[in-house]
């Protein structure tokens, strides 16, 4: 099998190509190196196998085209994107150019190219815009919908809202219409919240990354000011480990049959879900410390909760997490540790 990872040198893209070499199948990786540590990715991809690096850009036609047209692949693993909400908002063609003219690339090129690849895409929840639709309970921790005990289906309806949610959702539907309307064997994931090795956080984009080294950087006495929240902490997502996200895509390739066409919210489920104060809470218990911050007003379009009810990914193709929330977050440590 040979595999083309679009963005295979980000944190998502990384994970999926280090599976790839484990299991000795030929590896394609396509990335501008644009994003923080891709670079470092890319190194230390280099030490686990070989593969071809195409260091070029998705929004660019041609590069595309000619990747996909010399190489083949018999999946792809589309997950190059602009991911980063405050980054839409300031840059909205930056973001349009990537996710939806990115997107519109790597599908023509398969449809001219090789029709029969398979093409699991990575969206994301902000495909169903704020959900301020519904009614909310508020906890000391948390927020809850009591109307959706085991997070929301993906029957609740897209609404597109900010730049960032237009973007991924054009290109989420994008992929569904090519498998309807020229028959590729396309599969969208609606991410909720992933993290593990390999993620070189920013302050905007993989916040448990994020508020990790924040803590980490409080026990080592390096923080001489309190680091900021958007909110006031009690915002939730449902939280997926990056061994479990690989194992996902992988069983949505083998069970095609079922999942071409299909969209699927992927998270952690109801049983991993997790406000910020409840991180915090975690965090302060593991590395013995009091975590000083402030609050900001809250993030444009946040959504006060969101956790993927996960039940039609294991009925279509029985995948599941196994990572509980503790242990993964204890194995975040270590890594953030090591950077």
């Amino acid at each position: 099998m040979k595999y083309l990872i679009t963005g295979g040198c980000g944190f998502l893209g990384s994970n999926l190509a280090q599976e790839v070499l484990n299991r000795g199948d030929e590896l394609v990786i396509f990335d501008n190196l644009y994003r923080n540590g891709t670079e470092k990715n890319l190194e230390w991809l280099r030490t686990l196998g070989e593969f071809k690096f195409y260091r070029n850009d998705i929004r660019n036609r041609d590069d595309v085209q000619f990747c996909i047209k010399t190489e083949k692949p018999d999946v792809i693993f589309h997950v190059a994107g602009q991911v980063a909400m405050t980054t839409s908002l300031e840059r909205p063609r930056f973001d349009y150019d990537i996710n939806v003219g990115g997107t519109f690339n790597v599908l023509e090129a398969v449809k001219e190219h090789c029709p029969e690849a398979v093409i699991v895409y990575s969206s994301t929840n902000k495909v169903y815009g704020d959900l301020e639709n519904y009614e909310y309970h508020e906890s000391d921790s948390r927020y809850s919908i009591p109307e959706f005990p085991n997070g929301l289906p993906e029957s609740i309806g897209l609404d597109f809202t900010t730049p960032y949610g237009c973007s991924k959702g054009a290109a989420d539907q994008y992929m569904k219409d090519w498998a309807k309307c020229y028959g590729l064997k396309t599969v969208v994931f609606r991410h909720s919240s992933i993290f593990g090795g390999r993620q070189f956080s920013t302050f905007d984009q993989g916040w448990i990354g994020w508020f990790v080294s924040r803590a980490i950087e409080t026990q080592r006495g390096n923080l001489s000011e309190a680091f900021t929240i958007q909110g006031n902490g009690k915002q939730v997502r449902d939280v997926l480990f990056s061994e479990d996200i690989v194992k996902c895509y992988w069983a949505a390739v083998e069970h095609i049959d079922k999942t071409r066409g299909q969209s699927f919210n992927i998270g952690g489920g109801m049983e991993n879900s997790l406000s910020i104060l409840e991180l915090f809470s975690h965090l302060e218990k593991e590395l013995n410390i009091k975590l000083n911050y402030t609050q900001l007003s809250p993030r444009e379009s946040d959504q006060k909760m969101f956790v993927a009810d996960i039940s039609k990914a294991k009925e279509f193709f029985g995948w599941e997490p196994k990572v509980k929330t503790a242990e993964g977050l204890h194995r975040m440590i270590e890594w953030v540790k090591t950077i």
